[in-house]
């Protein structure tokens, strides 16, 4: 199994206002496969994706992800993993605005040695012909393709994406979402979406429920649409 996270605890202050962020979490998950992790704020969803990340380290339990055991990693084996294993998207594209495009992608592809072409990944993800723009002459769902191309330049082994489409409207959220579809297909990049939108879910390949810091349910989904095919 890719991902093995087993009785993940994460807990936030003490006493009366202690919050219990992961509260025995266990989840498997095989490479490859695009899956979407939904529940309600406050569930558990962000603490799970900074675990998976490492971003956070967790107060009990096991991570394994590609046989390494991520939660017994030190601070700067933690700095590796990110750096070579996982590429981040956010909600915000956070892009450098005096960078170009290609520029910003080429500051993540200078910190790994294992870098894919720039021009492929541009093209993956149609942005080739605004290589020389800057964020500012961009659409949001253009910024969020570079935020995909940047986070996929380095070719990481999990592309962790948190509410990727929550700040677009619904024709560039199922762009973005047909372009995360193709990234999985060409590279077979093992994705997580962590989403509000239930109907993200219907492109998973899994559908993973959250509720009061555990994993209240684990589906493999018999039904899965294409990202065109989604009611947004």
């Amino acid at each position: 199994m890719f991902i093995n996270l087993k009785n993940a605890k994460k807990y936030y202050g003490k006493g009366e206002s202690e919050v219990r962020a992961l509260d025995g979490a266990s989840l498997e998950l095989e490479e490859g496969g695009v899956y979407v992790i939904l529940g309600p704020s406050g569930s558990g969803k962000s603490t799970l994706l900074n675990m998976l990340g490492g971003l956070d380290s967790l107060d009990d339990g096991v991570l394994e992800i590609g046989g390494a055991k991520v939660s017994g990693m030190k601070d700067k084996e933690l700095v590796e993993y990110r750096r070579s294993d996982v590429g981040f998207v956010f909600q915000f594209y956070n892009l450098i605005p005096d960078l170009t495009v290609k520029e910003n992608i080429q500051v993540v592809s200078d910190i790994t040695d294992k870098s894919l072409s720039i021009d492929e990944v541009m093209e993956a993800v149609d942005i080739k012909k605004y290589e020389n723009h800057f964020p500012s002459e961009l659409s949001g769902g253009q910024q969020q393709r570079v935020s995909i191309a940047r986070a996929l330049i380095k070719n990481p082994k999990i592309l962790l994406c948190d509410e990727l489409t929550g700040a677009l409207d619904s024709k560039s959220a199922r762009l973005v979402l047909k372009f995360i579809e193709e990234v999985n297909k060409k590279f077979h990049t093992t994705i997580i979406i962590i989403t509000h939108n239930e109907a993200i879910a219907g492109m998973a390949d899994r559908i993973i429920r959250i509720k009061d810091g555990q994993v209240s349910s684990n589906t493999e989904n018999s039904n899965k649409k294409t990202a065109e095919e989604l009611v947004l």
